[in-house]
């Protein structure tokens, strides 16, 4: 009974509200203005929020959670110089022989911490196919390649043993590469000529989205549109680098000689230019925690086998990961802070409203408190004004946040992901501050006696 009489109350006291708010309503759309900007903010925000960690994670995966990538540096030809002081510096300048496979299986030979390694050896060429030329990186690659990116095969295989040992002409292509060169069709056993070399296609891989940011910023190239190969396969019937600079540049103190003599003058030198065997050599390494750790073992590794000249580049992508996902947060952070500042100028701004309505309805009240209402029965009804002013100010922000969310993603292209929690997070949070700022007002209106409010002209 007394459920019953509490639902009446409270059904009236709604009722009347609904009706006092209809009939001032542009003074109760001024009030609403900052819980409705508030909770816009709050919902745009956070997706904005979501969207970065996405992409953070995407990232992730592309690079590997455990990787460390070490990148060959070959000689500029701004090192090159013609006078004799430059030249009898660069003659003590110490013989690299770069970054080669014989790395690669020390690495994984001595270094107890890595769990796999994956050389890769880039080349920008072209594929013809029924007479159609496109470029494309032709990526001479490890059967590892596939673990360490988190590359799947699509359809067909990877390459087996009696391909890699034998140096066979077969390749792994990517999703785009098919759809360009086979539109319509399946590349699986078909033929293509990359530069000079027939190559038969034995797989296709997962098509994987890379964003032009991420290719950006992690040096990651679209896998999709690369052709693969056994790294045997491309050193045995394309280049091998080695072999050039191993015989002709040993003995030049790393640079090429030529000239000499009454006839050709002085002897000049030219930088080597890129005479790494291999353009990237990703290690990955068992437990994260032995990242860095591991690192500085493979540096100290690297410089004694290239005769102490530092020659390449190690990276943690993790680490620069995790570096932009923590500033990251913390711009998010001070943007959630902004926009509960909003919602919290929004509730001061239902208080003032409120306690302007209280003055001006003094005799309203003095009456309904004359013919036996309580000071519950008052302060239910300041209350369900408020209430009701903030469940409507965040229904219209979470249709604006909504909007601005899918604004902001189409104008700046900066992906946003809107989540159910956060709607429901910054509605929940409108009507609690209604609530809160709805209460002062509410028991100054139930406060005053009916005498007095009465005489209140």
């Amino acid at each position: 009974m007394i459920d019953k009489i509490l639902l009446e109350k409270l059904k009236s006291n709604f009722k009347e509200a609904f009706w006092f708010i209809k009939t001032n309503k542009v003074r109760t759309f001024l009030t609403a203005l900052g819980i409705i900007f508030g909770v816009a903010s709050v919902i745009t925000m956070l997706a904005i929020g979501n969207g970065a960690e996405k992409e953070i994670l995407a990232q992730l995966e592309l690079v590997g959670v455990n990787n460390i990538v070490v990148t060959p540096i070959p000689d500029k030809p701004e090192e090159s110089s013609t006078s004799e002081e430059e030249n009898n510096k660069e003659e003590t300048k110490k013989f690299s022989k770069g970054l080669d496979i014989l790395d690669t299986q020390s690495i994984e030979k001595y270094i107890p911490s890595v769990k796999l390694v994956s050389p890769e050896i880039i080349l920008d060429t072209y594929v013809i196919n029924n007479g159609r030329q496109n470029s494309v990186k032709l990526v001479g690659i490890s059967p590892t390649f596939f673990s360490v990116s988190n590359i799947q095969i699509e359809k067909g295989s990877k390459f087996n043993r009696y391909q890699i040992e034998n140096a066979l002409p077969v390749c792994v292509i990517g999703k785009k590469v098919e759809k360009k060169l086979f539109t319509g069709q399946s590349a699986l056993g078909k033929h293509i000529k990359v530069k000079d070399v027939w190559l038969q296609v034995i797989g296709v891989i997962e098509e994987k989205l890379i964003s032009d940011k991420a290719q950006e910023n992690l040096g990651i190239r679209d896998l999709n549109q690369d052709i693969y190969i056994p790294i045997k396969t491309f050193l045995v019937r394309y280049r091998d680098r080695k072999i050039i600079t191993d015989k002709e540049q040993e003995n030049t103190g790393g640079f090429i000689v030529f000239g000499g003599g009454e006839q050709n003058g002085p002897k000049q030198k030219i930088p080597r230019g890129n005479y790494h065997q291999i353009d990237k050599l990703t290690v990955q390494v068992s437990n994260s925690n032995e990242l860095k750790a591991t690192a500085e073992v493979l540096s100290k590794m690297l410089k004694r086998r290239h005769n102490d000249v530092l020659d390449f580049e190690i990276q943690i992508p993790i680490q620069l990961l995790k570096q932009q996902q923590k500033t990251k947060q913390i711009f998010n952070i001070v943007l959630s802070i902004i926009a509960g500042i909003s919602l919290l100028i929004g509730g001061i701004g239902i208080m003032n409203i409120m306690l302007a309505s209280v003055l001006e309805r003094t005799k309203e009240i003095g009456i309904i408190r004359a013919i036996g209402a309580t000071e519950e029965d008052v302060i239910l009804q300041f209350l369900s004004e408020s209430i009701l002013i903030s469940v409507g100010g965040g229904i219209v922000g979470i249709f604006l946040g909504i909007v601005g969310a899918y604004i902001i993603e189409f104008v700046s292209g900066i992906e946003t992901v809107l989540s159910l929690n956060s709607i429901l997070l910054s509605f929940f949070i409108a009507v609690i501050v209604g609530l809160i700022f709805g209460i002062f007002p509410a028991k100054s209106a139930a406060n005053k006696r009916p005498i007095e409010a009465l005489r209140n002209e």
